[in-house]
């Protein structure tokens, strides 16, 4: 661990959610998955950068914009087509979010970036041609810099799921933390229990296997098999756009905190206590229910997060 402030570089789309608003009128948000942790990581004070496609139109502008605004840097590639990319978003009566996809995902390659952590996730990393280059960005920095993994099942962009299942495992297999709903699990893997999917996920490489339940809360499992549970944390819902997300990106905030990070930190997240692992998933819990009781993907800065958990508190090198 060093004294200047970790680099975390994130991989994957960015695009808008087209939302109804309370009058059932569509209105532009920006989001994608992995732009959405790189923006919690940004308001958290994070040093941060998106590797993404953009196209060059208005939504482009409106999105780069918006992920500057957090102070993400943003390395964007253009799209073949010119459009950016978009999600029509359906909410139901408890404000869960199903989406439909217009995606452009023709990522030739990632730029070769210093990075303390590298996060990759949801359609990025199944989708082709760009999923070769999320792989290959993963596998050069493996044993580098820490590998989040969120996996964030679209069946709707791969309703095939044998292609995604596939490539899922060897991101798995290569990552440090996982985190993944336990929708996301039941999708992938059918036939088995979303957390004994985790416990062998687990056993495959990684130190920290997380399976978020919603309001149920989360359980996180470690490599030797122990699961640990935390409840889930009360909370009237707006919607769950972006909730996931937000919880990646607090879960690497905090895990950054705990000096997790670099060529040492697959050792450094093994090395931590299960109070510590019980800590981090709360706190990523929290912040996660921060993003739920307001619209959209609106994750919390660093002030609104350690209001929600109750005290002072800033990011510990």
């Amino acid at each position: 661990m060093t004294d200047a402030q970790p680099k975390v570089l994130v991989v994957g789309e960015a695009l808008v959610d087209v939302v109804p608003d309370r009058d059932g009128h569509p209105q532009d948000l920006p989001g994608g998955s992995p732009a959405n942790v790189a923006i919690t990581l940004g308001r958290l004070g994070r040093d941060v950068r998106l590797v993404t496609l953009l196209g060059d139109d208005e939504r482009g502008a409106v999105v780069r914009s918006w992920l500057e605004a957090s102070d993400v840097t943003v390395l964007a590639q253009p799209t073949a087509s010119g459009r950016t990319s978009t999600a029509a978003v359906t909410l139901d009566a408890t404000g869960a979010a199903s989406y439909v996809f217009d995606l452009d995902w023709n990522l030739a390659s990632v730029p070769d970036e210093e990075c303390d952590v590298i996060h990759v996730g949801s359609i990025a990393t199944v989708l082709e041609p760009g999923a070769d280059a999320v792989l290959d960005a993963v596998r050069s920095r493996r044993g580098r810099a820490l590998v989040s993994l969120d996996p964030n099942a679209r069946p709707s962009i791969t309703p095939d799921r044998t292609g995604p299942v596939a490539r899922v495992e060897a991101l798995v297999a290569l990552a440090d933390v996982v985190k993944v709903s336990d929708e996301d699990l039941e999708w992938l893997h059918p036939d088995h229990h979303p957390v004994a999917t985790a416990t062998r996920w687990a056993s495959m490489g990684p130190g920290l296997v997380v399976v978020t339940r919603g309001g149920a809360g989360a359980i996180a499992v470690r490599p030797d098999g122990t699961t640990l549970e935390v409840p889930g944390v009360p909370v009237v819902v707006a919607d769950t756009v972006g909730a996931g997300d937000t919880f990646s990106g607090v879960l690497i905030d905090t895990l950054l905190s705990l000096g997790v990070r670099g060529a040492a930190g697959a050792e450094a997240l093994r090395a931590l206590s299960d109070r510590d692992l019980l800590d981090v998933v709360t706190t990523a819990a929290i912040g996660a229910a921060v993003t739920v009781s307001r619209p959209g993907a609106d994750p919390p800065d660093r002030a609104e997060l350690t209001a929600a958990l109750g005290g002072p508190g800033a990011p510990a090198e």
